[in-house]
């Protein structure tokens, strides 16, 4: 039996080539490094380290999508907008993975569908910026690029961008896998905790909806058990992890030959997505993540042709295989209705299978007069109807969901139950770039979503 987790000793040079071929090309939203041999030291550090998953967990992942993209199943797909090194504590990250799980019982009972879950963790340290400073008054230093890159404090010292956190979000991003594993492999993630996973939250209407459905499933679990079904599977949940492909000083060394195929993998993550700022056709991010083996999402705006999403299928997938590429819609609520449905139509002549998700947070951002990055409830929530609206239309598959969301009782995001409005947002904001669902909205939204999906036709 070949062993899976050695890795190739003498790999073809020409697959060796072609990963590092992206260096010839221009490349976007990389940092400024003000020392190139002490990246190149962290670089091949990292070149050294265990992978962080491995080639037969990246492999069933595909598998999975390739199932959400028929219509047969759905992505749930969540997390921090930015992690951040202080905040992979085993609290928050115990709240996130709880959130998810609880959205995730939302989804599968009320659309009777298996839900695949993935959560925007243990690598989302890197963030694309729409400049490469910051001024505040008269002092102008380089933009905050995540923690993996450099630190959010307003000084010189904090804002130099330091290759030594390229080993150390290697580091966070392995004792939050190591976390995340012990929680759905160990008994936490247990159907018959369904109860267990509200305890820690504030009561909410949200809370009290949900442990109503639990209820539900828990008399139906114990009728099958009485019946004598054997429900040992209910004990574990695969869970896979994600993030933007952003840094290349960082996902490169992570990108490892698979010992059974000479294939390359990206051992970062199961899944890795490409953002509107880097899809570029012919710039580096492309071209880096085509010749590896994960599954590849990417961000589509609401000025995606259908001729530029038919070339990035051509390039991220010419084998037009299902659950290689997954299409992440971020167009605005106000945008969606028009924006959608000319690519869904366009889909059907391409004779490609992508799994559609929609991204309900990107396109919703605005700024309240008091300075704050917010987003409005209502907003998100009409952007995901008209997501299904185009594909209930069009006669596609809605396949998943990906948003920014935290367990935590933040007030990041405008409105909700909660009715969160601008004199609330200070009372407890706490995120470094991007506002986030709190655990409440976060169940609100898993709500009307099941619903939504409900109405789907079934193939």
């Amino acid at each position: 039996m070949v062993d899976p987790f050695e890795t190739v000793v003498h790999a073809d040079p020409a697959v060796i080539a072609g990963l590092d071929h992206w260096r010839t090309l221009p490349i976007k939203q990389q940092p400024q490094w003000p020392d190139s041999t002490a990246v190149a030291a962290a670089s091949a550090e990292l070149a050294t380290m265990p992978p962080l998953v491995f080639a037969g967990e990246v492999d069933m992942l595909r598998d999975r999508l390739a199932r959400a993209a028929r219509g047969d199943a759905f992505l749930l797909q969540g997390g921090d907008c930015a992690e951040t090194f202080a905040g992979a504590t085993a609290d928050q990250i115990r709240n996130r993975v709880k959130t998810i799980l609880q959205m995730a019982v939302v989804l599968t009972y009320g659309a009777s569908m298996p839900v695949i879950k993935m959560g925007r963790m243990a690598g989302q340290f890197a963030k694309p910026r729409s400049s490469d400073t910051e001024t505040r008054g008269d002092v102008t230093l380089p933009a905050y690029r995540g923690d993996i890159v450099n630190g959010y404090d307003f000084t010189p010292e904090s804002r130099e961008a330091d290759p030594a956190r390229l080993v150390k979000g290697y580091h966070t991003s392995a004792s939050t896998l190591n976390l995340i594993r012990a929680f759905t492999q160990g008994g936490f993630a247990d159907l018959r905790m369904v109860h267990s996973w509200n305890k820690g939250f504030a009561s909410n209407p949200a809370n009290q909806r949900y442990e109503g459905l639990a209820s539900e499933i828990d008399r139906a679990i114990r009728f099958m058990e009485a019946a004598g079904a054997d429900f040992d599977e209910l004990k574990r949940v695969e869970f896979y992890s994600s993030h933007e492909g952003l840094l290349m000083d960082y996902e490169r060394p992570m990108t490892r030959i698979d010992s059974r195929t000479g294939t390359p993998y990206n051992t970062s993550a199961h899944f890795l997505w490409i953002g509107e700022r880097t899809r570029d056709l012919d710039g580096a991010h492309v071209d880096f993540f085509r010749r590896i083996r994960n599954p590849i999402g990417i961000k589509l705006g609401p000025s995606t042709t259908p001729e530029t999403m038919e070339r990035l299928i051509d390039v991220l997938d010419p084998d037009r295989e299902p659950g290689r590429i997954t299409f992440i819609t971020r167009m605005g609520s106000g945008k969606i209705r028009d924006a959608l449905p000319p690519l869904l139509d366009a889909i059907k002549s391409f004779d490609a299978t992508p799994l559609w998700v929609t991204d309900p947070m990107h396109g919703n951002g605005l700024t309240t007069p008091t300075g704050y990055k917010t987003r409005r409830f209502d907003d998100v929530v009409d952007e995901v109807k008209g997501f299904f609206e185009a594909h209930r239309d069009a006669g596609t598959h809605p396949g998943g969901i990906h948003v920014e969301l935290t367990g935590d009782d933040v007030t990041e995001c405008l409105g909700g139950s909660e009715m969160i409005d601008e004199a609330t947002l200070a009372t407890r904001y706490e995120s470094l770039c991007d506002p986030r669902l709190n655990h409440m909205q976060s169940l609100e939204l898993s709500f009307l979503v099941a619903e939504e999906l409900s109405k789907a036709p079934r193939r």
